[in-house]
């Protein structure tokens, strides 16, 4: 017995869509299993990025915490010096004239524009030698707390771009949307 030819092409044709069908089946289940596979790693390298990032920013924000201390306890003591190495008789001795009072305020305020120095032969301004001294002790403390914070925040980058450098180019702190924020304000 002979099958006639149109029903043959008829079998081919639907013995190859069932073929091509399962394939394509097969296809979509393995990209999808493999797809699967990779954003479960990535999440997990990006869990461990973060939890390595969160690690250098407590380390970071807690050695920041301990040279603001540090530089905050050395100007209290130097402050308290100041007795010390300007005594009553300098105060009563040097008068600070408003000229200098004016020229160190502008030089404070980073304001070159400020109202002029005045004449230096005028009166005293009543300020005395100790608390210029108190005033220049607090803008160096406060100089340095500054440049304390400074060079946390280039280690907390710094230690931002390690991780990164380890787990490829397009990872760390800017891919990730992270800035230190309020990091170092509070301290």
């Amino acid at each position: 017995m002979r099958i006639p030819t149109s029903y043959r092409l008829l079998l081919l044709t639907l013995l190859a869509a069932a073929l091509y069908g399962l394939g394509w089946k097969q296809g979509t289940q393995h990209t999808q299993e493999q797809w699967d596979r990779e954003t479960k790693q990535q999440a997990l390298q990006a869990a461990t990025e973060e939890k390595k990032q969160a690690q250098a920013t407590v380390q970071v924000v807690s050695k920041y915490a301990d040279r603001i201390k540090t530089v905050r306890q050395e100007g209290a003591n130097i402050s308290k010096e100041i007795s010390q190495h300007v005594p009553t008789q300098a105060d009563a001795a040097c008068t600070v004239p408003h000229g200098f009072v004016r020229v160190h305020d502008r030089a404070a305020q980073g304001n070159a524009h400020a109202e002029p120095t005045g004449d230096p032969d005028a009166a005293p301004a009543g300020i005395a030698l100790s608390t210029v001294a108190e005033t220049v002790v607090e803008n160096y403390t406060s100089c340095r707390e500054n440049a304390e914070q400074l060079s946390a925040l280039q280690g907390w980058i710094h230690a931002m771009q390690e991780p990164a450098s380890e787990s490829g180019p397009e990872q760390g702190p800017a891919a990730a949307g992270k800035t230190p924020d309020g990091l170092f304000s509070e301290y």
